[in-house]
């Protein structure tokens, strides 16, 4: 097998987001994981000009107003992920707070209007959420248009700014069940509620394009699964498409109104489908396209999704797509014509396929396990099994370095979309609250199952891994698993949620009490039975703890005080620091993570303790 190094492989900056910006000038973020963080391109629809912004603060979230001229993101130097959005002159210049008079908070929603001044943030701080109108120019003039008790998230701006819609728990208060509320913005009275009730949520999606159409793409589960609809919340009109020959989700993406088409994607055990639905004739036709993903949700964060397909203004179909073998580039066509690519992947070293399977646990319970193997080996030398964050997210068919990196040593990959993953039904979205950590830690055993069964590995072989969420199941199987895993690999972890919860961010608190069932000043004991530390005395493999000294989501001290357990337990485990928040800062950083899980898988193979240099 050629070995690639692994400064080749994490020296490849590559996308990870490619986010649309709405309106005539056709304009997307582009944001690259480089060598030193994250970088910030505008590509030009039009032209097809990629053009690289020096703007050195980017994050996930970075985004541009629609006519180019500024940059937007939260001013945030150390990662804590609180703080106040700013507007930044994209041709250079002191920014700009857009929320003045406001304390510190944490940003969950950012939408700017077509007319590239008017921007809707939505927050949240100690006092609760909001949604605050501002003006990238007049920035003093900024005021709140809806306040909220219980979550708000995700407002976006109609067309002619006169509307704001936002997700909102005020139906169903500490479930997390959204409804619409659409918001007067002249007046910040409630124009009208979307609500399914019990039997939510509906997420706002967009917007029609047209100045004065008040009418918005949403997604309900009223069945149980992602379907679109299309509302009118000045007249009332609902119009639900269920298409009932699909099976599992029908997530909408976007539309194009003024022509009545809306992009979906059918995600059927984790393998995205792109489908069109014509309003007018109420056809449903296929799309061509390569095998890959077309979209990644992210429902935790500052946008409903990490990136994803979309209309041009123009109509033109922009298939936004990465696999487990090719980055993210983008794909265009129209009509019937089979896509042609527009802005193409990054170049990296070559890199393999994954499989998709199906996992059984004990319960009958079905999970996706994505599976790479490296190539010209007889037997890997183990598997890394990944968990991903959130717990509300989900591991698609999309290029990471990572896990090239670890096939390119040798060893077979896996990544499993446990329950709590998105894209699967609400049923199995929602598995996880009032019992944190049980069926997780079920769908976990049962991939290790299906690992051995497989031949791919066994117990002393067996790697888990994972970052925030997923670092919090890591840290927990290796409590609830003791027999089954090698060693465990946990970055960012929650590993005391009752030592956690007066340090996280208010918005997360909010959160977590609806997902654990209780506030842990009153009721502690669901939050005891969850956390990793109480699990600390069976614990029997390593564990490695990767911690951020600022962040807000997974607080330092409840990691050192899991790590000084562990070691009075007399359990081998390491915590490694470094100065930063939640999120990754780049491939050198990312190289040098490897470079030390390598190094302590190694040793495990090899009998030897990790606490011990």
């Amino acid at each position: 097998m050629e070995q690639i190094p692994v400064s080749k492989r994490l020296d490849s900056p590559y996308a990870i987001v490619i986010r649309a910006v709405r309106g005539p000038a056709d304009l997307a973020v582009v944001i690259d994981h480089d060598l030193e963080g994250l970088s910030l391109s505008i590509w030009n629809g039009k032209t097809k000009e990629l053009r690289k912004s020096s703007f050195d603060q980017v994050t996930y979230a970075t985004t541009i107003t629609p006519d180019g001229q500024y940059i937007l993101d939260l001013d945030d130097p150390t990662g804590s992920e609180l703080g106040h959005l700013h507007a930044t002159p994209s041709a250079g210049g002191a920014s700009r707070d857009l929320t003045p008079g406001h304390g510190s908070y944490t940003v969950r929603g950012i939408d700017c209007a077509i007319d590239g001044q008017t921007v809707l943030v939505t927050a949240g701080d100690e006092t609760g959420f909001y949604a605050v109108l501002s003006n990238v120019k007049n920035p003093n003039d900024a005021r709140v248009i809806f306040r909220s008790d219980n979550e708000a998230w995700s407002g976006i701006l109609s067309a002619d700014c006169r509307l704001s819609a936002l997700e909102t728990t005020d139906q169903n208060p500490g479930i997390r069940r959204f409804a619409v509320t659409v918001v007067d913005n002249a007046t910040g009275e409630v124009v009208a509620t979307l609500s399914d009730g019990e039997l939510g949520p509906i997420r706002p999606i967009r917007f029609a394009q047209q100045p004065g159409d008040s009418r918005l793409l949403a997604s309900t589960e009223v069945s149980g699964f992602a379907r679109p609809l299309v509302w009118d919340p000045i007249n009332g009109v609902r119009i639900d498409i269920p298409l009932p020959s699909y099976l599992g989700d029908v997530v909408p993406l976007d539309w194009h109104s003024e022509s009545g088409r809306v992009l979906l994607v059918h995600v059927d055990e984790g393998i995205h489908r792109l489908l069109e639905h014509d309003l007018d004739s109420g056809i449903t036709t296929h799309l061509q396209h390569p095998q890959g993903a077309f979209f990644e949700p992210d429902t935790g964060s500052e946008f409903p999704v990490i990136w994803s397909s979309y209309y041009a203004h123009d109509g033109a179909r922009r298939l936004v797509t990465s696999s487990w073998d090719v980055p993210l580039h983008i794909l265009e066509s129209r009509n019937s014509e089979m896509p042609q690519v527009v802005l193409p992947p990054s170049n990296v070293p070559h890199a393999s396929q994954f499989a998709s399977h199906t996992v059984t646990s004990r319960d009958g319970a079905k999970a996706q396990l994505w599976v790479g193997l490296p190539k010209g080996l007889e037997k890997p030398r183990g598997v890394i099994l990944e968990v991903h964050g959130g717990p509300n997210l989900v591991t698609v068919d999309r290029y990471d370095a990572l896990a090239q990196s670890w096939i390119d040593d040798g060893w077979a990959y896996a990544a499993l979309n446990y329950r709590g993953s998105v894209t699967f039904g609400r049923e199995f979205r929602e598995s996880f609250w009032g019992r944190v950590g049980v069926g997780e830690i079920d769908d976990i055993d049962a991939a290790i199952n299906w690992l051995e069964s497989a031949g791919l590995a066994s117990a002393e072989s067996i790697f888990i891994t994972g970052a925030s969420y997923g670092g919090f199941l890591t840290l927990l199987a290796l409590g609830k698993l003791p027999n089954r895993i090698a060693g465990g690999l946990a970055h960012v972890a929650q590993a005391d949620w009752v030592a956690a919860y007066p340090q996280m961010n208010p918005a997360l608190q909010t959160a977590w009490r609806g997902f654990v069932g209780s506030d842990p000043e009153i009721d502690p004991t669901p939050w005891q039975e969850a956390s990793p530390i109480s699990y600390v005395e069976h614990v029997r493999a390593p564990a490695w703890l990767n911690q951020g000294a600022f962040d807000t989501r997974t607080p330092p001290e409840q990691a050192q005080r899991y790590a000084d357990s562990l070691r009075d337990a007399g359990g081998d485990v390491v915590l490694d620091w470094f100065q930063g928040g939640h999120m990754p800062g780049g491939l050198a950083g990312l190289a040098h993570d490897y470079r030390r899980m390598k190094e302590l898988t190694d040793k495990a193979l090899l009998g030897q303790r990790w606490d011990q240099d």
